[in-house]
């Protein structure tokens, strides 16, 4: 029987019953758990971490940075005083803000668990005092909006005028692209609304994957939607949820998918699926990807032409929760790694890395407002300055992942690290893995309450 190791100490909660208990990252050779116990309902072993890169080159180590303003007291302690408050880590760098709970699909994996029917949506004054919220707590920050599918909203173009007439230059639009697709006049109200970037869910290449968990055929519906994006000129994220033995072996087509569609498709952001919302099974090995899982088939499915080691930890968030790469593309399909290096021992403070991710995204996931549709001849050597620039506004391309937390895996050294927060209800401030948890029976520790 293989030893382990306690290599850190940290706190979790019980995902039968969200009570808190200690918890452990426990090493075994090239694999890490993390080890709880409830008293009782017995202990619990998840699989969080996987091989190369090894956990301890990973971690970046930061300087915590304290919330610009706490709505709410420390009585209960994390993750149960959120709102945001003073026990945080970390500055908000994106702030979700779900216009709606209604949805026109009905997904096997949903984190809101969002439905069809005519539900009532919040008002655009509810709206406006949650944009004002935003800045009250030391905003503005990267605006997302999301669902339920926000799309279904006829006055999103007004949601998103709001945002940029409060102060907040960068709103992107959550969506799984049905609508983008169907209604062409649609994008162009959105595109005059001020829209920046479109993060759109696209979880592979062939009809199997979203028959799967989608519960359709919607390969050609999604290739619909990018073009009607592209005749608008607002920036495309590609989203695939990663799902063991439905689409991980598409990750290469994926970004293959991707590049050919460079410079209007500006990324790809990876998420390996998370056991909260719709979908709780019991928790074991083969329900896993950790982010080596997904860095090395990245390398692998792209032949080498994506190296894992130009995918880098987070400056913003913990560095279990995320990895990032970014790319200058260079014509026949070349893509050149413009990952920074961190200096080696460099502690950075954490606002400045939420600062430094805020300002990579509103940059780098739009598109400049006129884009050279460049043919592979164009790409030569640039001589001035303003070639070098619009290469670098224009042709740039990320890869990246985010490893949201369910109840089986959640550590709340991470959650108190995070920089991803939904607006609830009321206008609490909440970091997304808490506000979206639920324990076995899909009780939510949040959403719906607050």
């Amino acid at each position: 029987m293989m030893k382990g190791e306690i290599i850190f100490q940290t706190e979790s909660l019980c995902p039968i019953c969200l009570k808190k208990i200690k918890a452990y990252r426990w090493k075994e050779g090239d694999r890490v758990y993390l080890k709880k116990k409830c008293d009782d309902h017995g202990e619990f072993k998840t699989l969080i971490w996987n091989g190369d890169p090894s956990i301890d080159k990973w971690i970046r180590k930061k300087i915590p940075s304290r919330p610009k303003k706490s709505f709410t007291e420390i009585e209960k302690g994390c993750p149960f005083d959120c709102g945001i408050c003073n026990d945080h880590r970390q500055h908000t760098c994106t702030a979700l803000i779900e216009v709606t709970n209604r949805c026109n699909l009905e997904c096997r994996f949903c984190f809101a668990s969002s439905k069809k029917g005519d539900l009532q949506d919040p008002s655009l004054d509810k709206i406006k005092s949650w944009y004002e919220r935003l800045l009250e707590g030391g905003g503005p920050y990267n605006i997302q909006i999301s669902g339920g599918e926000p799309t279904l909203r006829d006055d999103l173009d007004k949601i998103i005028e709001l945002g940029h007439h409060m102060g907040f230059d960068f709103i992107q639009l959550n969506t799984n692209g049905l609508r983008i697709a169907e209604d062409e006049e649609y994008v162009r109200r959105l595109k005059k609304s001020g829209l920046n970037s479109v993060f759109l869910q696209f979880d592979g290449t062939n009809d199997n994957i979203y028959k799967s968990l989608r519960g359709k055929n919607l390969f050609k519906t999604k290739v619909k939607a990018i073009e009607n994006l592209d005749k608008y000129n607002i920036g495309v994220i590609l989203v695939p949820t990663l799902v063991p033995h439905v689409n991980m072996d598409n990750i290469g087509e994926i970004i293959d998918f991707a590049i050919d569609r460079i410079p209007h498709i500006r990324g790809v952001h990876f998420q390996p699926v998370s056991y909260f919302g719709r979908f709780t099974p019991e928790s074991n090995e083969n329900t896993r990807i950790t982010i080596p899982d997904i860095i090395r088939e990245i390398e692998k499915q792209t032949r080498g032409r994506i190296k894992g080691e130009t995918l880098k930890a987070p400056g913003c968030e913990n560095s279990l929760c995320s990895f990032n790469g970014n790319y200058l593309y260079r014509g026949k399909n070349i893509l050149k790694s413009i990952s920074k290096e961190s200096c080696c021992g460099e502690v950075q403070r954490a606002e400045v890395g939420a600062k430094k991710a805020r300002a990579f995204v509103a940059r780098n996931w739009k598109l400049p407002n006129k884009t050279c549709k460049c043919g592979e001849d164009n790409f030569r050597d640039v001589s001035t300055f303003d070639e070098i620039l619009n290469n670098l506004k224009t042709y740039t391309f990320s890869i990246s992942g985010m490893a949201f937390q369910d109840a089986w895996n959640i550590d709340l050294d991470r959650l108190k690290d995070c920089c991803i927060h939904v607006v609830s209800q009321k206008g609490d401030i909440i970091p997304f893995c808490a506000y979206n948890l639920t324990d076995t029976r899909g009780n939510y520790l949040y959403r719906g309450k607050c």
